[in-house]
């Protein structure tokens, strides 16, 4: 079952909150980040990417990033930028960008269900980048930034959080690059203890975005336990921030794929072996394939679409009937030698929110021979990998609109 349960969030006044509201962090570089940022002294950067605050030549996982992380945190509840609220609650956060609609329950899950496997992964994580988070989290003493989650379609839980529309949000604003953002505060004590006890009868949660943080969140907790001889398993860093979306709302857009060279062979030599596995024909706009086992390819100013031919396809294995598993078995790897991806630094990959034309800017520039733009994979497709407990190749799933930072952050002691 899902364990999951209200806190007492830091969140902005509500005049404030399209200013704190910030990006998640790791959909930006540094440079990105000082611009986003700006003059803003009140954006959650200052408190997600804190080396923004810090000279450039600082190595933005230094000790000293995750301290000043700190001190921002702490300026911003002095400075009355982030108010605790009085109570525990939940909260229902709505997105809208252009038609998609997605409504989820802001909570917090309980680390136990991640570590039995209650809570499912379908990635593997980087030990060097779960450490940093590691350090982030316990340095702020806080989870800052949400995870994201999705459940199965559960009627009487989507009834709720579709009701919150029939009252003023909290918090009703619209950023930058067009997505709505709507926040109602849930501190009716029974409402709370329907919505927990609607979660315990669900089985499973899944990991959309985020499992950086939901490991390193276990491994905070672990630290905390072992230094904490009067532990009981209720503190709160026994659980962590979480967003909790019911699957048939959610929206990924496919996440393309850049390679720097074409592994010692020139264009001509590369088509023909491509040829081998894939149908190739040439196509004269830019392609976003429209159907499984179809890819898009842009080499030497030309779009190509592939067709992978049937005998490549594995529809009888979760992950070998992934589009990024036959792209990466039977090109990226045999073709192009990509061998590793989550650790090649000759291959690059590119979020569906860019477009296509980040792809042709890309290769233009010469700093990529080719790239590839994908067919998006399918929320039934990441849920049942992860019920099978398998493993998605890397950067598999892209998910628009993405969660705001800064609109509740959750205290561990």
């Amino acid at each position: 079952m899902a364990i999951i349960r209200p806190f007492e969030a830091l969140r902005p006044p509500v005049h404030l909150a399209p200013r704190v509201a910030a990006l998640p962090y790791d959909v930006m570089d540094v440079e990105e980040a000082r611009q986003m940022a700006g003059e803003n002294s009140d954006s959650f950067l200052h408190i997600s990417r804190p080396e923004i605050d810090l000279p450039a030549s600082v190595d933005p996982h230094a000790n000293e990033v995750h301290s000043q992380g700190k001190l921002n945190l702490q300026s911003f509840i002095e400075r009355k930028v982030l108010v605790q609220e009085a109570a525990p609650c939940y909260y229902i956060y709505r997105q809208r960008m252009g038609s998609i609609v997605q409504t989820g329950l802001v909570a917090c899950a309980a680390v136990d269900d991640y570590v039995t496997g209650a809570i499912k992964k379908h990635e593997h994580t980087r030990a060097d980048k779960e450490e940093d988070r590691i350090k982030h989290i316990d340095t702020l003493d806080a989870n800052d930034e949400p995870v994201f989650y999705i459940f199965r379609d559960n009627p009487e839980v989507e009834t709720i959080l579709s009701e919150a529309s029939y009252e003023p949000p909290d918090y009703n604003f619209t950023t930058n690059d067009g997505v709505s953002h709507k926040l109602w505060v849930v501190a009716d004590p029974y409402l709370i203890d329907h919505l927990t006890k609607l979660f315990s009868n669900i089985p499973t949660l899944y990991v959309a975005d985020g499992h950086h943080r939901s490991a390193a969140a276990a491994k905070v907790r672990d630290l905390r336990k072992a230094a904490n001889p009067d532990h009981t398993s209720n503190e709160e860093y026994n659980f962590f921030l979480t967003v909790i979306f019911p699957e048939s709302q959610l929206n990924i857009m496919p996440y393309n794929r850049v390679v720097k060279d074409l592994n010692g062979l020139d264009a001509a030599q590369f088509l023909a072996r491509v040829a081998t596995c894939f149908e190739v024909a040439p196509v004269s706009a830019p392609l976003a394939p429209e159907a499984r086992h179809q890819f898009g390819m842009y080499l030497g100013g030309q779009w190509y679409q592939l067709q992978a031919k049937p005998e490549l396809t594995d529809e009888g294995s979760t992950v070998g009937r992934l589009d990024v598993s036959i792209l990466q078995n039977h090109l990226l790897h045999p073709m192009l030698g990509i061998e590793n991806p989550r650790t090649d630094k000759r291959i690059s990959f590119v979020g569906g929110i860019r477009g296509l034309g980040e792809l042709v800017r890309l290769v233009d520039s010469g700093e990529y021979a080719v790239a590839f733009s994908m067919y998006p994979t399918g929320i039934k497709e990441l849920m049942d990998l992860a019920d099978d407990d398998q493993i998605m190749p890397p950067k598999s799933t892209w998910f628009e609109p993405k969660l705001r930072s800064g609109l509740f952050v959750h205290l561990l002691s």
